[in-house]
């Protein structure tokens, strides 16, 4: 079940946004700076927490990463362009829908409302591929970024993490063999995993 709309109101660059993607493939055309991986990376997270179960406003805190005081980073996310002193990001499936109230004024441990609770349903596979290459970069980044703060977005962690993952325990239930063949056939080659390397 994917998502079926998305509003975005005083989000980073954008006003207001109403977009109802298409069932199949989207394709987003635009001039730099124009929203494009803000709104990918909106959808991103939210299919992330359709599977961590984690707040939504702490995803998007991680992939987005604002610059400033830990505590007050998400303000920096609220367009203030118009005058508006709060941001809101509202995703719909076919039978449930959240957002997330961001508001510009937040002091010590203030939260921000944060309805993820209420997404429900089956959850949503996705992946973000970020634009820096980080498999060249992989050997000993996981264990660095889960214990030293690294000024990277979660997408890298993320991407890593998906990279890497173990052989399924039934592998019988999901056989990726067909698109492994492929993938090696546009290669030439085979890829070969060795420790945090791959080759």
């Amino acid at each position: 079940m994917t998502i079926t709309r998305v509003k975005l109101e005083n989000f980073t660059v954008f006003e207001s946004l109403d977009l109802e993607p298409s069932p199949g493939i989207n394709v987003l055309v635009g001039a730099n700076g124009t929203g494009k991986t803000h709104l990918m990376k909106v959808c991103y997270a939210a299919c992330d927490v359709s599977y961590t179960g984690d707040p939504f406003a702490a995803k998007l805190n991680g992939v987005f990463l604002p610059s400033g005081n830990p505590s007050e980073r998400l303000k920096r996310l609220v367009n203030r362009s118009s005058g508006s002193e709060t941001a809101e990001v509202r995703l719909s499936r076919v039978k449930s829908e959240f957002s997330v109230l961001l508001p510009w004024y937040m002091f010590g441990s203030t939260t921000v409302k944060d309805e993820s609770k209420d997404w429900t349903g089956s959850p949503i596979e996705c992946v973000y591929i970020p634009a820096k290459d980080m498999l060249a970069n992989a050997p000993g980044f996981r264990s660095l970024y889960a214990r030293r703060e690294i000024h990277l977005e979660e997408t890298y962690k993320d991407i890593l993490d998906l990279a890497y993952l173990d052989s399924l325990r039934n592998p019988e239930e999901f056989v990726p063999s067909a698109v492994t063949e492929r993938l090696e056939a546009e290669l030439g080659g085979k890829v070969i995993t060795h420790g945090e390397e791959r080759r």
